[in-house]
């Protein structure tokens, strides 16, 4: 499976893509050192995402997931960056319950190009991230979007 490791400012992070399509995003470096065109480009689309000149990307995602949780990752990719939405409202459009959407959220193989981190909890609190170092990358990432967060204030 190609692999190509990227520096930034959350550390080293690699994209994983199988058949064209990117599977994975994992945090730390990856065994192999591959570019592809699919992994250059997911490259340049997330150095210009840390850089704040992209909103959001275009990149052919194929996650392995259930059908609900392919359905929860839809809607994640649907949220604009420097938006939230709550796990209750993300809920409430797939007819589901908040707890199997943060389930889903968990199970999330690309974050950041799917971007779990813009749901959080009713009350305003962050909710949890399954990413390195958790609830601070999710803040970062939040921070860097300008998402409007209770929970971000010092």
């Amino acid at each position: 499976m190609p692999q190509l490791t990227l520096h930034t400012p959350l550390g080293e992070i690699t994209v994983s893509e199988e058949e064209g399509q990117i599977v994975a995003l994992d945090w730390g470096r990856g065994r192999d050192q591959c570019v592809t065109p699919v992994l250059a480009a997911a490259r340049d689309q997330l150095h210009a995402f840390f850089d704040g000149e992209r909103a959001g990307f275009d990149l052919p995602l194929a996650p392995h997931g259930t059908p609900f949780q392919t359905r929860v990752w839809d809607a994640m990719r649907a949220i604009p960056r420097g938006e939230t939405r709550t796990y209750g409202a993300v809920a409430q459009l797939l007819n589901s319950s908040a707890r199997a959407v943060g389930v889903a959220c968990g199970a999330n193989p690309i974050p950041i190009l799917i971007p779990c981190h813009r749901v959080v909890a009713a009350n305003g609190a962050l909710g949890g991230y399954s990413g390195d170092s958790g609830d601070a990358t999710k803040r970062f990432l939040l921070r860097l979007e300008a998402a409007p967060f209770q929970d971000l204030l010092p």
